[in-house]
């Protein structure tokens, strides 16, 4: 990247410093008595049994928060706010990719918690039992795993575009009883089918499975789906219909919360498992702090999907626990046209926004007219999660969407991490355009190399936790060597979480994270990460997107093969854009990371949670057949890249 452009400080105005919920007492709070400090966020929450201690390490890597405490986090999210007497006021603005919305008051969704956990109890549910969610963005979808945390029930939510397939070894590793779906979604303006998945998941006869008892549907697009008499319930036949009122009861801080499926090396995906009391605690707390939140008078919108950890922690359980006004959006940025986000920013009055690099880039490659057609005066701080955000798209994002006045918070975090852990605080935070700054107060993070030793200023190494957190994964489900071995192994003699990732401090002692260390590749004999030369390209003016990976070269080990997009009205000037490309590449990192191979291609091949699928692109370099394109929002994008330019 450019050490010029890219170490430009961004300071907080005067205005948002006056009102930030954090400030500088924070971070001394937790250098002075890090326990202490934890046990304070804590007791923002109400427990019904206070705990004894805050953390008990003595079977790491296993750690115990809050030990002996008990707590409901339904209550924590929706019924302390209606005793309040904050019951009025909008929990959910709901909007319909179809353009059907409903605005979900905090009254409202208690009566609703309230209906589905009587009668999950009604079919005989109990706490530690485990139920499945596998549904597009639906309020039903929010209700459903808040009744489960009502009731102690371990909810697994499975992302609504994942295969049959990766539903059923997901129900079948947690062994759950009960599967909550919708009979479709709608996907780019059209009704698709879901009820249907479920059923080829779940199979019939000798290979139906064993754990199911009743799968509950919800009528989302009103389509014709085969039924399973005795199985399957209608939502609205049935919870629609039940008791408004129930009685929460307390369970115990380490009580599994959630189970969330991550995607392992070897194949089978590992269920992270989080629980009730210290993840409650830090998604609060982060919430709070990170994202400045004024209850009653911010409008809070996360663009993630309740299938991935950031929509459990900042779509559900962070802003609920909060009270806060947020829009969950069913559908995608583009229907029925680009203008869709922008829209609903300026109809609801967003003042935060939370959304992945991806989808900057994305807005970057349409243009910046769509965004300026809009009145987006009501966003005062923005937000990334998911990936290192490249400076390019950093500063794009804060002039275009934030006009210049927001602060930007570039979250570090993971699924096993369950909460934010790296990110600027930003009433304090004179960020850097792609660094997430520094750990928030009460986290301790270190970047080292493989013996352990911290590393100097520009040097890459390893970046490690080396003190355990309110929120960490408490293991993998019913696989303990696994969860050792995956995450403590390589630095067990330290006794530290290895994240998996790669990162660097800067002059200013600034974290740059870069990204998976499988996502470093190996130049003859430099360790060069593909985040770094993919920064580099779209800090060309005509350059939307990136993606780099490694092919195998006779010659240097590896080589690299860039592909990328061009923003929206730029030409292809073939030789000239190309030569100009590895310029700038050579000139922001060295020479020696200039790509060996650049395709100009009109898409990349991503998830439906905005993932780029590198592995493919590796598939397409090395000359092999394609691997797994099922999770691809379009597999036909490789006809194009195939037809792309190669030099």
């Amino acid at each position: 990247m450019s050490e010029g452009t890219a170490q430009a400080v961004y300071p907080p105005s005067a205005e948002f410093v006056s009102q930030a919920n954090a400030g500088p007492e924070l971070e001394q709070a937790a250098e002075a008595d890090r326990l202490a400090f934890w046990a304070e966020q804590a007791r923002r929450l109400h427990w019904d049994t206070d705990f004894t201690d805050v953390l008990d390490w003595s079977d790491a890597p296993f750690a115990k928060w809050f030990v002996g405490g008990k707590l409901n986090v339904a209550y924590n999210c929706v019924d302390r706010h209606v005793e309040a007497g904050n019951g009025s006021r909008v929990a959910i603005h709901w909007v319909g990719e179809p353009g059907d919305s409903r605005d979900v008051t905090y009254d409202q969704l208690l009566a609703e918690v309230s209906q589905a956990a009587n009668y999950f109890t009604e079919i005989g549910l109990v706490s530690g039992d485990r139920v499945a969610i596998y549904m597009p963005m639906v309020p039903e979808a929010i209700i459903t795993m808040l009744a489960c945390a009502r009731l102690g029930l371990t909810h697994s939510v499975v992302f609504a575009g994942f295969s049959a397939g990766a539903l059923r070894s997901r129900v079948d590793d947690a062994e759950a009883k009960l599967v909550v779906t919708t009979d479709g979604q709608y996907r780019r303006g059209k009704p698709a089918p879901l009820k249907a998945a479920v059923d080829e998941a779940l199979g019939s006869g000798d290979d139906a499975a064993k754990s199911v008892e009743h799968v509950l549907v919800v009528n989302r697009t009103d389509s014709d789906i085969n039924w399973t008499d005795g199985r399957d319930l209608w939502w609205h036949e049935t919870v629609a219909k039940s008791d408004t009122a129930h009685t929460p009861q307390a369970h115990d801080a380490e009580h599994p919360l959630f189970l969330l499926y991550t995607s392992g090396t070897t194949g089978k995906p590992k269920g992270i498992v989080h629980t009730t009391g210290g993840y409650l605690t830090q998604v609060s707390y982060t919430f709070h702090n990170v994202f400045d939140h004024k209850p009653g008078e911010d409008v809070f919108w996360c663009g993630a999907d309740i299938g991935w950890v950031t929509g459990h922690s900042y779509l559900v359980y962070g802003p609920l626990s909060n009270g806060a006004t947020e829009v969950i959006y069913e559908g995608t940025p583009n229907s029925p046209n680009e203008h869709r986000h922008f829209e609903i920013i300026e109809q609801y009055k967003v003042s935060t926004y939370y959304i992945a690099p991806t989808l900057i880039r994305t807005f970057m490659k349409w243009g910046r007219e769509i965004p300026d057609a809009h009145d987006l005066s009501s966003l005062r701080l923005l937000g990334s999660v998911g990936e290192p955000i490249n400076p390019e798209a950093w500063r794009w994002y804060h002039e275009v969407i934030g006009g210049e006045r927001c602060p930007i918070v570039d979250t570090w975090w993971q699924t096993e991490t369950g909460a934010i852990m790296i990110s600027p605080l930003p009433g304090i935070t004179e960020t850097k355009p792609g660094s997430a700054m520094a750990p928030l107060p009460g986290i301790s993070a270190n970047i080292v190399d493989e013996q352990g030793k911290s590393v100097g200023a520009g040097e890459q190494g390893f970046l490690v936790l080396d003190k355990p957190w309110p929120s960490m994964l408490r293991g993998i489900w019913r696989d303990d060597e696994r969860f050792r071995e995956t995450y403590w192994s390589r630095f067990a003699d330290q006794g530290w979480y290895f994240a998996g990732d790669g990162a660097r401090y800067d002059d200013d002692h600034a974290l740059w994270v870069l990204g998976r260390i499988d996502d470093v590749m190996n130049i003859s004999g430099h360790r060069i990460s593909t985040a770094e030369v993919e920064s580099a390209l779209v800090g060309h003016h005509s350059i939307a997107e990136a993606a780099v990976i490694g092919a195998a070269d006779p010659t240097t080990g590896q080589g690299i093969v860039a592909f990328v997009i061009l923003r929206q009205g730029q030409e292809d000037t073939g030789d000239q854009l190309i030569t100009e490309l590895k310029a700038q590449v050579s000139k922001d990192i060295s020479p020696i990371a200039k790509p060996r191979e650049i395709h100009v291609v009109p898409e990349l091949p991503k998830t439906r949670s905005g993932k780029i699928m590198r592995r493919l692109l590796k598939d397409v370099a090395e000359g092999r057949e394609l691997g797994d394109t099922s999770t691809l929002v379009d597999p036909t994008v490789f006809d194009n890249i195939r037809r792309g330019n190669k030099v």
